[in-house]
């Protein structure tokens, strides 16, 4: 008797969850199909399913500590400028490369990058890993006033090592007539000038590990009887900082010509930063930074693209900023890209319009 019930139940209920199911998965279709829908008397939608690209890169990454303590001081280091070559590939909304240094026969001198995008016309993802090697050099140094540290400028200083790992979201909220994508992946084409606000989050986490010691033995050989010595706010081993953003701007499509597009795009992020360290000297407590601070994220390009052939070049720049009475960084990183691709694998729908 029981199995009968059972029976009779199980008949009775199939139907609805069969329905139940197929509603789910409709629901799930129609939210993906949103992600790209577009205005097409202003954006024209991708024809292709692939992609492949060549793309050079012009690498930028500048890191300036200063201290607010019995003296005032500051330094700030960058690497000679590095020109990347690589081969990428494209599916859809994903795009995924890797770029190497020109000129460079050891590929392990401890320089790793790593980039994840995935575009829709809605909502776009940027990953990213980098961590550099440990050829930077002193570009410009403040030791306190009055004091020359000329002789210091573009002295090697292998003591520094950096490293990001983060990403941001980001909704285009005039995603049916203005499209991002067009400018920085190529995946479509913006037929009619736009623009459109933007609205993100976004998580880095940043590794600066400095051996102040080594710096302090370059400043003595450098300067000789004129050495000064470093402000307790610059005596950190290693240092690890937590940024959670928020961020809002605006981005703008100018057509110039049929198949011809220039870009610019800035984002402001207020950012919590949580900061750890390991100091040296008599406080040997270590510091904490814990405030907000403003961030900002440009973004320029120049792009043709006739659907089935595209070049190009875009600049893109993120700064980070964190402040406290005892110690401030500011870590300026970018890259120009310049790059020519191909877009094959003609979608169902185009194919049978030829």
């Amino acid at each position: 008797m029981k199995r009968l019930v059972l029976f009779f139940v199980l008949v009775t209920l199939w139907p609805c969850y069969a329905v139940s199911q197929s509603d789910s998965i409709g629901v799930i279709r129609r939210t993906i199909r949103e992600f790209d829908h577009l205005d097409e008397r202003y954006i024209e939608p991708q024809h292709y399913v692939f992609s492949a690209m060549l793309q050079g890169s012009y690498s930028i990454d500048r890191y300036s500590l200063s201290s607010s303590g019995l003296i005032d001081q500051s330094i700030t280091f960058m690497p000679d400028a590095k020109v990347k070559a690589g081969p990428y590939a494209g599916w859809k909304w994903v795009f995924l490369g890797y770029c190497f240094e020109l000129g460079k026969l050891n590929f392990d001198d401890g320089r790793r990058e790593f980039d994840f995008s995935m575009y829709s016309s809605q909502v776009g993802v940027d990953l990213f890993y980098r961590r550099t090697g440990s050829d930077y050099k002193l570009r410009d140094a403040n030791l306190g006033e009055g004091i020359d540290a000329s002789e210091l400028n573009d002295q090697p200083f292998d003591g520094l090592k950096v490293g990001i790992t983060g990403f941001n979201v980001y909704y285009i909220f005039n995603h049916g007539r203005f499209s991002y994508p067009a400018a920085f992946s190529q995946s479509t084409i913006q037929k009619i000038s736009c623009g459109s606000w933007l609205a993100g989050v976004g998580y880095t986490r940043h590794s600066l590990d400095f051996d102040y010691q080594s710096l302090q033995s370059l400043i003595n050989e450098k300067m000789g009887e004129h050495s000064v010595l470093l402000d307790s706010g610059l005596m950190f081993n290693t240092v690890r900082y937590y940024d959670v953003s928020l961020s809002g701007g605006y981005a703008y499509n100018w057509v110039l010509a049929k198949n011809w597009l220039l870009a610019s795009s800035l984002q402001m992020a207020l950012g919590y930063k949580r900061c750890y360290g390991e100091t040296a000297g008599i406080d040997q407590r270590g510091f904490s930074i814990n405030n907000f601070n403003i961030d900002g994220i440009a973004r320029f390009a120049l792009v043709y693209n006739n659907m089935k052939w595209y070049a190009g070049a875009s600049a893109i720049f993120h700064t980070y900023n964190y402040r406290k009475s005892r110690f401030q960084t500011n870590n300026t990183f970018g890259s120009l890209n310049v790059y020519v691709g191909v877009n094959f694998g003609l979608k169902n729908k185009y194919r049978q319009k030829k």
